[in-house]
């Protein structure tokens, strides 16, 4: 008898269910798999080239897996990783309650005939509609297109300030959370040798810059897990662990509603959390962070740490600044069927693209996951149409709200414009990650986690990441791959939150964040 016979009923059609969304339903003619999809197409196909694969490109590249019969077109996706991540999980990472590669959905397990060439893409002539692919091996090659699609994210938004790049901590993949998480335990082991006071303050400071999704979330949870951690360390008190939220706007979370915002600030406080609200992060360096106030110039003050954590927000890929086409702060000019109107046969989504939202009189729209997952699929059907495949259609936006996990029974969400906090908050959030990972053995391992994590201590141990590499995000993004890439600012705007950050990705949206 197999043994998926021997798991109960529900679980089997729960993992089928995801195993169903995890593979497109095929078009007609379609067959073959990744490794077979050059012998699938037919010789001559048109060739769909994808940059990215991540929650735009990934999506979008699953879509046309069905739409297009495989002798339709050639399918390859060009990222610098073999999966997906599932960033609105990160901060649960770092706090040990989610195990990292339960996040990360595998590329080549959600598609059938797509080749994945892992490198980045760092530049496109689109006059010889090549791609210029920087590969993970070192190698440089040039990857011919009929149809190119542009979803290659978003990187760190630094300002270009004095050391962030150099000192600060990012968490934009899988390396810098799970780094964090040693990070805070060797601090602890190396306050708990040391008795000089000063010294063992200093170890015992983590500051966080930036109050959105990615900011709060992390403060939340990271609160609860040093609070346990910080008992195995018998030299720390827990009354030194100091935790501090820096932010140049008046408010948590401003995207939501302030009723939200407050609720999420009165949970942080509850637990100890410092809030620097209207102010400035002024320079970053290895063992101190300056800051200055929002509405005082000559008002300074400087906190030793050795730990900033930076989550101010994003800024698209630096890709899109070397196309020599029209961008909009950084993200290119598309319609709102996601074509460059300069370049026939050229889309691009996401973080990178400026996409019209019609629904806000065609301002661009947010960078958030819940974006990138909906105009994936309508690009999809949009790629389709161009050859020949199906009627394109304008991408129509609606807004099903956010849901920010605080950790525990607290959270706050505004899901079809309900307002809730607390448990009934706390559990609209986790159903909708469960749903949003949308791959069954992901989907599991998630779910288990959490289960867990309500009846069994964690694990205080360090994994090794925090010895001889620190994973600052200058080491990280690889930004200066791209050839003449410009310094990482925000819309053109100066200082370090010198307006409200777009909104990060790590918190949930409730149609996909």
């Amino acid at each position: 008898m197999p043994a998926a016979t021997s798991l109960p009923a529900p679980l089997r059609r729960f993992l089928r269910a995801g195993r169903a969304a995890d593979r497109p339903a095929p078009a007609s003619g379609a067959a073959g798999s990744a490794g077979s999809a050059g012998s699938a197409a037919a010789a001559g196909a048109p060739r769909v080239v994808v940059v990215g694969s991540g929650f735009a490109g990934l999506r979008l590249l699953r879509r046309l897996e069905g739409l297009l019969p495989a002798s339709a077109a050639e399918l390859t996706v060009v990222s610098p990783v073999d999966h997906l991540l599932y960033t609105s999980l990160m901060p649960q990472v770092c706090a040990s309650s989610v195990e990292p590669r339960h996040l990360a959905v595998a590329t080549r397990g959600a598609l059938r005939r797509t080749v994945l060439r892992l490198g980045h893409a760092v530049a496109v002539d689109t006059r010889a509609r090549t791609v210029t692919v920087h590969g993970n091996d070192g190698t440089v090659d040039e990857l011919g297109w009929d149809r190119l699609v542009l979803a290659p994210g978003s990187v760190t938004r630094t300002f270009d300030l004095p050391g962030v790049r150099e000192h600060a901590i990012g968490l934009k993949n899988l390396a810098e959370a799970v780094h964090l998480r040693d990070h805070v335990l060797r601090q602890f082991e190396r306050a708990d040798a040391t008795a000089d006071d000063a010294r063992r303050h200093a170890l015992c400071t983590f500051v966080i810059v930036g109050a959105g999704y990615t900011g709060t979330e992390l403060a939340a949870q990271m609160t609860r897990f040093s609070r346990r951690a910080v008992a195995n360390y018998p030299r720390v008190r827990a009354e030194e662990v100091r935790w501090v939220l820096v932010d140049h706007a008046p408010r948590l979370l401003h995207e939501l509603a302030p009723a939200l915002g407050r609720r999420a600030a009165d949970v942080l406080t509850a637990r100890g959390v410092e809030l620097r609200l209207r102010t400035s992060v002024n320079e970053v360096t290895e063992r101190t962070v300056r800051l200055g106030q929002a509405e005082a110039a000559n008002q300074h003050e400087t906190i030793d740490t050795h730990t900033v954590v930076w989550c101010a927000g994003v800024s698209p890929s630096p890709l899109m600044t070397n196309l020599g086409l029209p961008t909009t702060h950084g993200r290119l000019v598309v319609d709102d069927c996601f074509r460059v109107p300069e370049v026939d046969g050229l889309f691009a989504l996401g973080d990178a693209a400026a996409v019209p939202d019609v629904t806000r009189s065609g301002a661009p729209a947010g960078q958030t996951a819940q974006h990138a997952v909906r105009q994936a699929a309508a690009a999809a059907r949009n790629v389709a149409a161009s050859l020949g495949h199906g009627t394109a259609r304008p991408y129509r936006h609606r807004d099903l709200g956010f849901v920010v996990d605080l950790g525990g029974r607290d959270a706050v969400a505004n899901p079809l414009g309900l307002t809730l906090h607390g448990l009934p908050a706390a559990v609209v959030t986790r159903a909708y990650h469960a749903y949003a990972l949308n791959n069954g053995s992901n989907r599991a391992r998630v779910l288990t986690d959490w289960a867990l994590d309500l009846v069994i201590p964690h694990q205080i141990v360090q994994l090794g990441f925090a010895d001889g590499w620190r994973p600052t995000i200058a080491a990280t993004e690889q930004t200066g791959i791209y050839p003449g890439a410009a310094p990482q600012r925000a819309g053109g705007g100066a200082g370090p939150v010198a307006s409200p950050a777009p909104p990060d990705r790590a918190a949930g949206g409730v149609g996909g964040r």
